[in-house]
């Protein structure tokens, strides 16, 4: 993970900023204002796109705005969601079942050969532990 580099001092910076300009080869040149490309006669007046509710006798039609390709609604969101959400709820509930099918599988094919052991071993402390039988 990167750490974020402390703060650079103004100067630094400065120094940093100047020698990019350097390299760059504009020397001579004054960076460009803000104001030397601006029109302000292409700058429109809020009174030229708005007009006095007297002075309108006719409504100008506003031209649509192009609509955008069409948003999924809330509903449509919550919906894909709660789907979503069900269709893994099912899924988990089938893997659970499978699993619990699998180890009761593997139980039934174990249990007659755990029982053949317990036998055995418990006959063989039966004997050393209870006299043998006399007829």
């Amino acid at each position: 993970m990167d750490t974020p580099k402390p703060p650079q001092k103004p100067a630094q910076l400065l120094n940093d900023l100047e020698s990019i300009r350097q390299l760059l080869g504009d020397e001579n040149l004054e960076p460009p204002l803000l104001i030397d490309s601006l029109d302000p006669d292409s700058i429109p007046l809020l009174s030229d796109i708005v007009t006095q509710p007297s002075q309108v006798a006719t409504p100008a039609p506003t031209p649509k705005p192009a609509t955008p390709p069409a948003a999924p609604t809330l509903r449509e969101t919550v919906n894909q969601s709660v789907s979503r959400d069900s269709e893994l709820n099912r899924l988990d509930s089938e893997l659970r079942a499978a699993a619990q099918l699998i180890l009761q599988d593997v139980i039934d094919d174990f249990v007659p050969q755990i029982e053949a052991e317990l036998k055995r071993r418990l006959d063989a402390r039966l004997s050393r532990l209870l006299p043998p039988r006399r007829p």
